[in-house]
């Protein structure tokens, strides 16, 4: 049976997310700390595996690929409710902090309201090329 390159670099980059994931949960049960150095490998790992097992392989010849009609879609459609998803994940954040804190946070007001702006200001400039 042939095993497909993204298969194989899906596998290695799951390994590593669990491998992270166990070496955060560790230090969190010893009572130490996650900051940067435990998440940011976390998020690049998660990213890396979720495109590489989305997107095929030209010289393989399976899966979808991101420069076709359809992968041109789902780029788009998923951009769009990612930046949703993005919205409502600072909203709550920023609701939390407000109970926690009992004041909002500057910089999470700022991003929300960056947030919010974004996508209307960028459809609106693109807009204007058409």
């Amino acid at each position: 049976m042939k095993r497909s390159t993204r298969k194989i670099a899906g596998l290695i980059y799951g390994i590593g997310i669990i491998i992270f994931l166990g070496y955060s949960t560790y230090k969190i049960m010893i009572g130490e700390e996650i900051g940067f150095t435990e998440i940011m490998p976390i998020g690049i790992l998660c990213w890396s595996y979720f495109s590489t097992v989305t997107w095929g392989s030209r010289e393989e010849k399976d899966g979808i690929f991101p420069d076709e009609e359809l992968g041109q879609r789902i780029t788009e459609k998923s951009a769009k409710i990612g930046y949703y998803v993005l919205l409502i994940a600072i909203f709550i954040a920023l609701v939390i902090d407000e109970i926690i804190n009992e004041n909002s946070n500057v910089i999470l007001l700022i991003l929300m309201t960056l947030a919010m702006i974004t996508l209307p200001a960028i459809e609106y400039i693109y807009s204007k090329k058409f």
